[in-house]
């Protein structure tokens, strides 16, 4: 640290993170980003193909518990330490309750919430350990979203799953605060990423169904995945090491304001 304080550009400096679903979308912008910024970064995907250079990139599906085990031992060995968990790996979904059949809801259960589990699971012992030696370092962040905190029709079993994740952030904090171990998530609002796009695709109208997803955010824009990894690599860095138990809306100003109709 100079004299002007901290520098951010390096600020994982030494620091070993792993990244899930760090191959597109959200998850390789924070792996850049974080690399980026001085960290020794594993990418954990089902095909890691799309991880950014100068990552470790290891294929793990985040619902197959040995493989999450021995990607995250294989990471905290290669870089000596775990400091930095992001649990991005997630799938969409859409529909009401009346739309998605029990092995849907198990599925994308078993995805967006236990595979945040089986992730925490086998890194807390290498987080444990890191945080002794680097206090303030060591963090979990989940990449939630805003269907955890508003209706969005349509959403039924992927705001359940992101609900539960809201729900695991709180008592992970409360559970893990004395290790030295910090667990935040951020909510993103409609996220310009492959799975959007993907529902763009498919809609009868893709530009009038676009349109229709920027206008629900005040901002008039969907968030960019760069504008996302930002906001997780504040909570997973040095410079948050007093917050913990937060969930960080990068939305738009979705969550909390209610404008009047444009005139």
């Amino acid at each position: 640290m100079s004299a002007a304080g901290p520098d951010f550009a390096r600020d994982f400096e030494g620091l070993g993170a792993v990244v899930t679903g760090g191959a597109s979308g959200i998850g390789a912008a924070v792996a850049a980003l974080l690399r980026d910024r001085g960290a020794r970064v594993a990418v954990l995907d089902r095909d890691p193909s799309g991880a950014p250079d100068g990552v470790l990139a290891l294929k793990a599906d985040v619902t197959d518990d040995d493989a999450v085990r021995t990607a995250v031992d294989t990471a905290a060995a290669e870089f000596g330490a775990l400091h930095t968990v992001v649990s991005n790996a997630g799938v969409g979904a859409v529909g009401t309750v009346a739309d998605n059949s029990d092995d849907e809801w198990h599925r994308v259960l078993d995805i967006n919430v236990t595979g945040m589990v089986r992730v925490a699971r086998h890194a807390l012992p290498h987080l444990r350990a890191a945080a002794a030696e680097r206090p303030g370092c060591v963090s979990v962040t989940h990449t939630c979203s805003i269907a955890a905190t508003a209706g969005l029709p349509g959403r039924a079993l992927y705001s359940a799953s992101k609900g539960a994740v809201l729900s695991l952030t709180l008592a992970m904090a409360a559970d893990h605060v004395r290790e030295g171990i910090r667990v935040n998530c951020v909510n993103p609002g409609t996220a310009d990423t492959p799975w959007i796009g993907r529902l763009l695709d498919r809609a009868d109208d893709p530009a009038a169904e676009r349109a229709a997803l920027e206008a629900r955010q005040p901002t008039g824009r969907l968030v960019t995945a760069a504008e996302v990894a930002a906001a997780i690599a504040y909570l997973a860095s040095p410079a948050a090491a007093a917050v913990t138990g937060t969930a960080l809306a990068v939305d738009g100003g979705m969550q909390g304001l209610r404008l009047r109709p444009a005139t």
